[in-house]
């Protein structure tokens, strides 16, 4: 974090809101995608947080995005909802399809959201979480550009193809488990940051063009992204992106466009699921905080700080950055605030 500067959050959130909304967006959907980018920098995830708005602007200002746009859903069947996004942005797409899922699996106990034609979503978990937050179980997952390799061969041709679930652990403000991982070792966004200075990559997480395992990120910009454990990666990666493509018809493979340029329509696709454990005949949470109290217990093995449960460490890191300050690297700031000023907003002047 040394060379992070520190930025409060409301600034953060505002000049990303205020940037959207000089472009023509509704400002209940400039603050959910600002949200969106302010979560990601809050847990620690920069790949996905201010860092995307100049691409954002880019695609609005390329009729890529249409700011205004209002999803339009449509219940196939009792417990399949069909999104269309018009080219909306991402996050008011996604949030609109969580609240027609939140209403339905009540009456359903499951809830299965297939999203196409909207733009990047950004992390998941905050989708999954608000699940959790009414009891319910959560799963999310999405296709993104091809920037992994299959196990055995070179070319990237999978995406990262991230999976994200929140299971409530009970309703006296219990925090849920929470997973949101992607199924490449990194992500795009940390080759990019250590090519721009020159750092190493860690061993195993990327290889040039021709498949050789490599440390050098500038090597890695014309290679691909390894999937994290192997073949079991891959295997995953590969069938999350059958899973999304299949129920959402959206593209496969290289066919997959839109989150990271400013010249191609979006074609990934992004499946939500909310399931009701009551509807089960289940949801007790006792026997599962008893677990995770014993987990969180055990004592730690050598060189181990101890047991934590997936979402303790993001929740810490988050508070912490809400407390301190959110971590935003120096030139993506002041790239943000020279996208503020071509579009007319107020400058943000930092304390």
């Amino acid at each position: 974090m040394a060379d992070q500067q520190r930025v409060p959050a409301g600034e953060h959130r505002g000049l990303t809101a205020t940037v959207l909304e000089r472009l023509g967006t509704p400002s209940a959907a400039a603050g959910e995608q600002a949200d969106m980018l302010l979560e990601a920098d809050l847990r620690g995830h920069a790949s996905h947080g201010l860092r995307r708005l100049e691409v954002l602007v880019g695609r609005v200002r390329a009729g890529l995005i249409a700011p205004a746009a209002e999803p339009e859903l449509t219940w196939r069947a009792p417990s399949v909802l069909v999104v269309e996004g018009r080219r909306g942005f991402g996050p008011p797409t996604a949030h609109r399809a969580v609240d027609a899922l939140l209403d339905r699996v009540g009456e359903a106990g499951v809830a299965v959201a297939a999203i196409r034609g909207a733009g990047h979503l950004g992390m998941l978990a905050p989708y999954v979480e608000r699940m959790a937050g009414r009891g319910v179980l959560g799963l999310a997952t999405t296709t993104s550009e091809a920037l992994v390799h299959p196990w055995g061969a070179a070319p990237a041709m999978l995406g990262t193809n991230p999976l994200a679930a929140a299971i409530p652990t009970g309703t006296d403000g219990s925090e849920p488990i929470v997973l949101d991982m992607a199924t490449g070792q990194i992500s795009r966004g940390k080759v990019l940051d250590h090519a721009a200075r020159g750092v190493a990559l860690p061993e195993g997480a990327v290889v040039d063009a021709e498949g050789r395992p490599t440390t050098d990120a500038a090597a890695a910009l014309d290679g691909a992204i390894s999937p994290f454990g192997g073949p079991k990666g891959y295997a995953l990666s590969l069938v999350l992106e059958a899973l999304v493509a299949t129920l959402t018809g959206t593209a496969l493979g290289r066919d997959v466009r839109g989150t990271l340029d400013t010249t191609d329509p979006c074609t990934k696709g992004d499946v939500l699921i909310a399931l009701d454990p009551v509807a089960f005949g289940a949801g007790d949470p006792a026997p599962l905080q008893a677990f995770l109290t014993e987990l969180r217990g055990l004592p730690p093995a050598p060189g181990h700080a101890g047991v934590t449960v997936p979402g303790d460490r993001a929740r810490v890191t988050r508070q912490r950055n809400l407390d301190e300050g959110v971590p935003v690297d120096p030139g993506t700031w002041r790239r943000a605030q020279e996208i503020a000023e071509e579009v007319g907003a107020p400058p943000v002047r930092l304390p």
